[in-house]
């Protein structure tokens, strides 16, 4: 954990405190354990895990810099990531989990309820139906989710969920600045304008990594986001 540590420190300025790491380690063996009852994660050592889930789940400070979300809303989270590291780092922040697979939802109950965490609500839902309901709709100040579709299906995934002068940030590999170009219209249909992309660097990763961040400049049109599956069947 020393190495995970100083690595939060140097690459994103994130100190993190003994109960914090206490808070991974558990974390880290929970996962372990379940994934060999269920397929949670691909990652399977600790290893892969600190730096693949924990270090890629802290690099979304870089969006935020100095002021973290107030309501974070993490979609299609799997098995708690990038939502968990992050609300482990910011004990007051109100944290919503969407993750529509019911082994992986159970999962992330299940972690929140061993860490203790306080103000985290998981939904076993797709993200379609929640941004069409009043309480979801336009009430986060950050929506984020890591490897769950193309950016212009994944547009509107997110920016319904998004208060007007909040921000959607995408975690994309490679294809992250290509994909942010060719969804810009999905994003201006959706109320999004596209702000930065910001390249991500993880120790003794080779591929290229990104944030691509989304402001919510105008309302969601009433219509968006559309029936479940139609995102990805007909991308804006």
């Amino acid at each position: 954990m020393e190495n995970l540590a100083r690595d939060a420190l140097s690459l994103f300025n994130v100190h993190l405190m003994g109960r914090q790491t206490i808070s991974l380690i558990t974390y880290e063996r929970e996962l372990l354990e379940w994934n060999q009852k269920f397929n949670l994660t691909a990652i399977r050592d600790v290893e892969s895990i600190r730096t693949k889930h924990f270090l890629d789940s802290f690099s979304c400070v870089l969006a935020w810099n100095a002021s973290p979300p107030l309501r974070l809303i993490d979609v299609g989270t799997g098995a708690g990531f990038p939502g968990i590291p992050l609300k482990i780092i910011y004990p007051n922040m109100q944290l919503t989990l969407v993750e529509s697979v019911g082994k992986k939802a159970m999962f992330c109950q299940h972690i929140v309820r061993v860490l203790g965490l306080e103000g985290v609500n998981v939904i076993q839902a797709r993200a379609e139906s929640l941004g069409q309901k009043h309480e979801h709709r336009e009430s986060y100040d950050w929506a984020v989710a890591r490897a769950v579709a193309n950016l212009n299906v994944l547009s509107e995934y997110l920016l319904p969920l998004v208060k007007v002068g909040g921000t959607a940030i995408a975690q994309k590999g490679e294809s992250g600045p290509a994909e942010a170009q060719s969804a810009e219209k999905a994003m201006k249909v959706l109320g999004g304008k596209l702000k930065k992309v910001i390249p991500v660097n993880l120790p003794g990763v080779v591929d290229d990594r990104y944030l691509v961040l989304v402001d919510k400049v105008a309302a969601t049109p009433p219509q968006y986001p559309r029936n479940a599956g139609m995102a990805a069947k007909a991308p804006l």
